[in-house]
């Protein structure tokens, strides 16, 4: 019997790899003669660097880079040096958790050190990008990103523009004959589970801004200065799904660097080989910290479960918490989905003891099969 394990993390409790190790525990105590194949796995939010990094063999790089806010901060992306694969999770730099309640100013919040990553890859000989656009503090359609990169926004005075997003309303030309020359070879790829358009009511700062301290009056403002932004650089990809991840973050690179946005799953599952490691797999065990009829929604299991589908493999979902919708993935390709945790464990106690849980519901499932 061969069983593809391939979940994402559990988050504070385990990663994709620990995850995997406490999987092969289990199946390993109740099949002993099951061939396991690791696949680690991520959708584009937190995780995408370690599960890439687990699966090729790369390294982590950590730099010092500034925060939405301009302050210094060690972020760190993976690097697989055989492919020039760079993997970067933008809120490592400009990340909504890095920046305290009561110091989040989405206003001037910058993705400066989002191009500081890049530009650090471009030092090592990273040809290929693959960026993750969840968790951002940031509201400023890239601008910040493209700045750090070479380029100049400058407003009618010709004076370069503050970092945020509120600045853009006073944008008068961007001249990008500063941009970094490398990135003409380079090849992005957005890894995002959004589809939102950078403008109007289902757009970046209607949207999301709220989530990232915007009032109403602040809402209305970074929605004009984006427009500003948008129509100064002659837009093309204003409605094209994704361009409103990060706060706008994937339009600049949509509109400047050519890249291309899918499915965060769909992306991670294609670059770490996932359907490749299934073929002739008669089992799949994906799973993450919790699991509910949101997880349809660009969530790693769901994705797996779709590709494994394809495959012809059987698929068992394991979660710390499973949500009372989530019966709903039992019609969608997911056979069975299994709960690691007691009901009444203390949290704390749960993440604690996560991988062995993992291990013993793995070993109940396969005792079964």
């Amino acid at each position: 019997m061969k069983i593809v394990l391939a979940p994402d993390s559990f988050k504070e409790s385990m990663t994709a790899a620990e995850a995997i190790a406490a999987m092969r525990d289990g199946v390993t105590a109740a099949l002993p003669d099951a061939e396991c194949v690791g696949v680690p796995m991520a959708d584009g939010g937190e995780g995408t660097v370690d599960a890439v990094v687990d699966a090729l063999g790369g390294n982590h790089v950590t730099v010092e880079v500034a925060d939405a806010l301009g302050r210094p901060v060690p972020a760190t992306y993976g690097y697989v040096a055989d492919r020039g694969l760079a993997v970067i999770e933008m809120a490592a730099a400009a990340g909504l958790e890095l920046i305290a309640t009561a110091e989040r100013d989405v206003l001037r919040a910058s993705t400066f050190g989002v191009g500081q990553l890049i530009t650090s890859a471009l030092d090592r000989g990273a040809v290929e990008f693959l960026v993750g656009l969840g968790g951002s503090a940031t509201n400023d359609a890239g601008a910040g990103m493209l700045t750090a990169l070479g380029a100049v926004l400058l407003d009618a005075e010709g004076a370069p523009l503050p970092p945020g997003g509120a600045a853009l309303e006073r944008l008068d030309r961007v001249d990008v004959t500063g941009l970094d020359p490398r990135l003409a070879d380079a090849q992005f790829r957005l890894a995002c589970d959004v589809t939102a358009p950078l403008l109007g009511p289902g757009g970046a700062s209607a949207v999301f801004g709220p989530q990232k301290g915007a009032g109403p009056a602040d809402v209305e403002r970074l929605e004009s200065a984006l427009a500003r932004f948008s129509e100064v650089v002659g837009a093309t990809h204003v409605d094209t799904p994704g361009a409103g991840a990060a706060g706008g973050l994937g339009f600049a690179l949509l509109q400047f660097l050519g890249a291309e946005t899918r499915p965060g799953v769909e992306v991670i599952a294609e670059t770490v080989g996932l359907e490749a490691a299934l073929t002739g797999a008669d089992w799949v065990f994906t799973g993450e910290g919790g699991v509910d009829a949101q997880t349809m929604l660009g969530k790693t299991p769901f994705g797996v479960a779709q590709v494994a589908a394809r495959a012809g493999a059987r698929v068992v979902i394991f979660a710390g918490r499973v949500g009372d919708d989530a019966g709903v993935l039992l019609d969608h390709g997911v056979d069975e989905i299994v709960g690691i945790t007691a009901p009444g464990t203390p949290l704390d106690e749960a993440l604690r003891t996560g991988p062995q849980s993992l291990a013993r519901a793995c070993a109940e499932v396969c005792r079964r099969l």
